[in-house]
Protein backbone atom coordinates (compact mmCIF):
# COMPACT_ATOMS: atom_id res chain seq x y z
CA UNK A 1 0.00 0.00 0.00
CA UNK A 2 1.09 3.70 -1.18
CA UNK A 3 2.13 6.02 1.63
CA UNK A 4 0.40 8.70 2.58
CA UNK A 5 1.80 12.14 1.89
CA UNK A 6 1.45 14.51 4.68
CA UNK A 7 2.48 18.06 5.01
CA UNK A 8 1.10 19.80 7.48
CA UNK A 9 -0.29 23.60 7.43
CA UNK A 10 -0.83 24.50 11.19
CA UNK A 11 -0.96 22.37 14.48
CA UNK A 12 -2.67 22.90 17.92
CA UNK A 13 -0.47 22.15 20.23
CA UNK A 14 -2.12 24.31 23.18
CA UNK A 15 -4.79 21.41 22.54
CA UNK A 16 -2.71 18.68 24.23
CA UNK A 17 -1.60 20.31 27.22
CA UNK A 18 -5.27 21.65 28.24
CA UNK A 19 -7.37 18.04 26.90
CA UNK A 20 -6.71 14.21 27.24
CA UNK A 21 -6.88 13.28 23.81
CA UNK A 22 -9.38 10.17 23.69
CA UNK A 23 -9.75 9.41 20.14
CA UNK A 24 -9.26 11.03 16.92
CA UNK A 25 -11.08 11.59 13.59
CA UNK A 26 -10.31 12.51 10.39
CA UNK A 27 -12.01 15.44 8.49
CA UNK A 28 -12.34 17.06 5.58
CA UNK A 29 -13.10 21.06 5.67
CA UNK A 30 -15.44 22.74 3.11
CA UNK A 31 -13.59 25.41 1.73
CA UNK A 32 -13.21 28.38 -0.41
CA UNK A 33 -10.55 28.84 -3.77
CA UNK A 34 -8.91 31.79 -1.41
CA UNK A 35 -8.81 29.67 1.55
CA UNK A 36 -7.01 26.44 0.03
CA UNK A 37 -4.27 28.70 -1.87
CA UNK A 38 -3.71 30.88 2.02
CA UNK A 39 -3.23 27.22 3.69
CA UNK A 40 -0.48 26.48 0.83
CA UNK A 41 1.17 29.49 1.79
CA UNK A 42 1.05 28.33 5.82
CA UNK A 43 -1.34 31.22 7.15
CA UNK A 44 -3.64 29.64 9.50
CA UNK A 45 -3.95 29.84 12.98
CA UNK A 46 -5.91 27.04 14.97
CA UNK A 47 -5.24 28.00 18.68
CA UNK A 48 -8.58 28.99 19.75
CA UNK A 49 -10.16 26.82 17.15
CA UNK A 50 -12.94 24.40 18.80
CA UNK A 51 -15.97 22.28 16.79
CA UNK A 52 -19.04 21.54 17.50
CA UNK A 53 -22.23 19.54 16.43
CA UNK A 54 -25.26 21.42 14.89
CA UNK A 55 -28.89 20.61 15.41
CA UNK A 56 -28.87 19.04 11.82
CA UNK A 57 -26.28 16.77 12.40
CA UNK A 58 -23.66 18.86 10.97
CA UNK A 59 -19.80 19.66 12.09
CA UNK A 60 -18.44 23.15 12.32
CA UNK A 61 -15.59 24.13 13.15
CA UNK A 62 -15.26 27.98 14.67
CA UNK A 63 -12.43 30.38 15.30
CA UNK A 64 -9.87 29.05 12.99
CA UNK A 65 -8.04 31.70 11.45
CA UNK A 66 -7.30 31.61 7.86
CA UNK A 67 -5.93 34.41 6.65
CA UNK A 68 -7.09 36.63 3.87
CA UNK A 69 -4.63 35.17 0.24
CA UNK A 70 -2.76 37.91 -1.09
CA UNK A 71 -3.71 38.49 -4.64
CA UNK A 72 -7.43 37.45 -3.65
CA UNK A 73 -9.12 41.20 -4.15
CA UNK A 74 -12.59 41.29 -3.90
CA UNK A 75 -13.20 37.30 -3.83
CA UNK A 76 -11.38 36.92 -0.62
CA UNK A 77 -12.79 35.06 2.41
CA UNK A 78 -13.81 36.26 5.84
CA UNK A 79 -10.68 35.13 7.92
CA UNK A 80 -12.91 33.83 11.08
CA UNK A 81 -15.37 32.21 9.72
CA UNK A 82 -17.55 28.92 10.42
CA UNK A 83 -16.47 25.82 7.94
CA UNK A 84 -18.37 22.88 7.99
CA UNK A 85 -16.68 19.60 8.62
CA UNK A 86 -17.14 16.31 6.11
CA UNK A 87 -17.43 13.51 8.26
CA UNK A 88 -19.35 10.33 7.52
CA UNK A 89 -23.34 9.93 8.73
CA UNK A 90 -22.09 7.08 11.34
CA UNK A 91 -18.85 9.17 12.74
CA UNK A 92 -21.23 12.02 13.22
CA UNK A 93 -24.04 9.91 15.02
CA UNK A 94 -21.40 8.34 17.04
CA UNK A 95 -19.96 12.00 18.18
CA UNK A 96 -23.43 13.20 18.83
CA UNK A 97 -23.77 10.35 21.38
CA UNK A 98 -20.16 10.99 23.18
CA UNK A 99 -20.45 14.33 23.55
CA UNK A 100 -23.79 14.58 24.72
CA UNK A 101 -23.47 12.07 27.57
CA UNK A 102 -20.06 11.64 28.86
CA UNK A 103 -19.01 15.59 28.60
CA UNK A 104 -16.41 15.25 25.68
CA UNK A 105 -15.48 18.30 23.49
CA UNK A 106 -14.39 18.35 19.52
CA UNK A 107 -11.06 19.79 19.28
CA UNK A 108 -9.65 20.28 15.91
CA UNK A 109 -5.44 19.08 16.67
CA UNK A 110 -4.14 19.58 13.15
CA UNK A 111 -4.72 20.91 9.81
CA UNK A 112 -2.67 18.90 6.83
CA UNK A 113 -2.81 18.61 2.89
CA UNK A 114 -3.25 14.55 2.03
CA UNK A 115 -2.92 14.13 -1.87
CA UNK A 116 -3.64 17.53 -2.64
CA UNK A 117 -7.00 17.78 -0.34
CA UNK A 118 -7.03 19.98 3.02
CA UNK A 119 -7.68 17.62 6.12
CA UNK A 120 -8.42 18.58 9.79
CA UNK A 121 -7.30 15.73 12.91
CA UNK A 122 -9.96 16.32 15.16
CA UNK A 123 -9.84 14.92 18.87
CA UNK A 124 -12.81 13.81 21.03
CA UNK A 125 -11.05 15.13 24.31
CA UNK A 126 -11.98 16.14 28.00
CA UNK A 127 -10.51 18.84 29.81
CA UNK A 128 -7.45 18.59 32.08
CA UNK A 129 -7.60 19.80 36.10
CA UNK A 130 -4.82 21.95 36.94
CA UNK A 131 -3.08 19.18 38.58
CA UNK A 132 -3.06 16.95 35.63
CA UNK A 133 -1.43 19.49 33.97
CA UNK A 134 1.40 19.70 36.91
CA UNK A 135 1.93 16.24 36.79
CA UNK A 136 2.25 16.11 33.10
CA UNK A 137 4.88 18.47 33.19
CA UNK A 138 6.37 16.94 36.46
CA UNK A 139 6.61 13.84 34.33
CA UNK A 140 8.01 15.37 31.50
CA UNK A 141 11.38 16.68 33.44
CA UNK A 142 11.90 13.51 35.20
CA UNK A 143 11.74 11.78 31.63
CA UNK A 144 14.11 14.40 30.68
CA UNK A 145 16.32 14.45 33.47
CA UNK A 146 16.49 10.23 33.08
CA UNK A 147 17.69 11.05 29.71
CA UNK A 148 20.10 13.65 30.04
CA UNK A 149 22.11 11.17 32.91
CA UNK A 150 21.83 8.42 30.69
CA UNK A 151 23.40 10.12 27.71
CA UNK A 152 26.30 11.30 30.26
CA UNK A 153 26.94 7.89 31.59
CA UNK A 154 27.29 6.66 28.07
CA UNK A 155 30.22 8.88 27.49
Amino acid sequence: MAEKKIKIIAENRKARHDFTIHETYEAGIELTGTEVKSLRAGKANMKDSYAQITKTAEVYVYNLHISPYDQGNRFNHDPLRNRRLLLHREEIRRLIGKVKEKGYALVPLKMYFTHGLVKMELALATGKKLYDKRQDLANKDAKREMERVMKERNR
